[in-house]
């Protein structure tokens, strides 16, 4: 079967190039595109299959090539044909003479895992999201083929009349991701409104849950009760978590990073994942997660990855549960990536400790779920030695709270200083940050609409090829 795939691959990709070198003729609007899309997903399973013999690996290696020589003709003849500008979307049963449409970023194998993980763009990222995620991003991008989500969408959630705000969101949160080390070359970043396949994904996945369900969700329930919304919301705002699933699964990532709040969301991606792959691909409901793209699974069992700490607390006091607060902008108790030194310094300063401590001699509170001077410390300090010498200090009425935070400024300032400098030379070039997000999403759009194609063609529901361009 994989054999005989591979074959029809190789046939119809050569006859396509042949087809595209006569580029003014009539033969043209006969290229069978929406075949080599549809093919797409076996051969990059093919492409890593190592039970593969050496013969069938020669033609698997040849087929990045072959891609690479159509999309090269096809883009030849687009620039010939194309009139105007802007993004094309063609649901057509073939590309003629008068259309344009071809791919801009074409998926090619790649032999590294994909992994897929982002953010909302509520406002600058601040150290939370740095440790929640952010440093695992940083880690994976030498080894994972990584694709990073700015989700604006998901921010008309609570902010739909803020319009404004949202747009400098997206470009702040792409400086951000520039400034801490998040290599272009290396790694996709992406913006999800200009994605119409997670639209289209959202809405199906959306018959797969019940709405009970989603309410379950505990990090929903945390935002409303933390942004006291009580039932003054949007139907969009539960409708994000299946439009999250939807931000994953386009992407069919093997794994995503993420901080401890977001696992709900991931679990909630997985369920409806497995349903997907036993409603419309036939997979047993028996099997095991590891074996369901084995099993002819189109969407994978993803896995979560946590970064170090799972929940970095903010500056301020516990909230009405009694438990220290998560870092959020919203509840204004957040130390951003790019605050400048003095400000770093004077939220230090300021921070919530222990309120019980009247004086330097009393003893103060050392456990980092109650005083968050020493659960930044903890998490930030490199000194080990030091941190433990002066806890005990601290927790016998030998050391004050000043010296610990002005310890723990330098500490921080010291992180965020080589990040500050890089956020300078991209926001001096704000048509350079664009660039870059329009590359990325070009490439997103690749992978998320052959992922729609194939959903599609797994619910009997694909009557037309189409493509989508992204245009300078």
């Amino acid at each position: 079967m994989l054999q005989r795939a591979l074959v029809q691959c190789v046939q119809v990709i050569g006859e396509a190039a042949a087809r595209t070198t006569d580029a003014g003729r009539s033969r043209v609007p006969e290229l069978p595109w929406a075949r080599l899309v549809g093919m797409r997903h076996i051969l990059v399973h093919a492409y890593f299959d190592v039970d593969l013999d050496a013969v069938w690996r020669v033609v698997v290696d040849h087929i990045p090539s072959l891609i690479a020589s159509l999309d090269r003709a096809l883009a030849n003849w687009d620039a010939e044909n194309a009139k105007g500008a802007g993004a094309s979307l063609h649901s057509t049963g073939s590309i003629a003479a008068n259309e344009r449409g071809t791919p801009s970023f074409p998926i090619m194998p790649s032999n590294k895992p994909r992994i897929l993980t982002g953010d909302t763009p509520t406002g600058k990222l601040h150290l939370g999201h740095y440790v929640g995620s952010v440093e695992n991003r940083l880690a994976l991008q030498d080894d994972y083929d990584c694709y990073f989500l700015i989700a604006n969408k998901h921010a008309f959630t609570t902010r739909a009349d803020r319009p404004g705000e949202i747009r400098q969101s997206v470009i702040d949160l792409a400086t951000d991701y520039l400034a801490v080390g998040i290599d272009p070359n290396k790694a996709t970043i992406f913006i999800q409104s200009e994605v119409p396949a997670i639209d289209e994904l959202t809405f199906f996945f959306a018959m797969l849950v019940p709405f009970n369900r989603v309410m379950r969700n505990p990090t929903l329930k945390d935002e409303i009760r933390d942004k006291e919304l009580g039932d003054n919301y949007s139907f969009g705002f539960p409708m994000y978590a299946v439009g999250q699933v939807a931000d994953i699964l386009a992407f069919r990532p093997v794994m995503v990073p993420v901080g401890e709040d977001q696992l709900p969301h991931l679990e909630l991606a997985r369920e409806i994942a497995r349903r997907f792959d036993q409603m419309y691909c036939g997979v047993d409901p028996q099997t095991e997660e590891k074996d369901y793209l084995k099993a002819g699974a189109l969407l994978p069992i993803i896995e979560p990855k946590l970064g170090r700490v799972r929940r970095l607390v903010g500056l301020g006091p516990p909230g009405p549960s009694g438990e220290l607060l998560k870092m959020s902008k919203s509840l204004n108790n957040a130390i951003f990536l790019s605050d400048d030194a003095d400000t770093v310094q004077k939220k230090v300063m300021g921070m919530y400790t222990d309120p019980k401590r009247i004086r330097m001699t009393d003893p103060g509170e050392t456990d980092p779920e109650k005083n968050p001077l020493w659960a930044f410390h903890e998490t930030f300090n490199p000194d080990k030695a030091w941190v433990a010498e002066q806890q005990d200090a601290y927790r016998n009425g030998k050391v004050g709270d000043v010296a610990i935070k002005r310890r723990l400024v330098e500490v921080l300032n010291t992180l965020l200083e080589p990040i500050r400098q890089r956020r300078k030379q991209y926001e001096a070039n704000p048509d350079g940050v664009l660039e870059v997000l329009r590359e990325g999403t070009g490439r997103a759009n690749a992978v998320a609409e052959e992922t729609l194609q194939l959903a599609k063609a797994a619910m009997k529901q694909d009557y037309f090829p189409r493509s989508l361009t992204i245009h300078h």
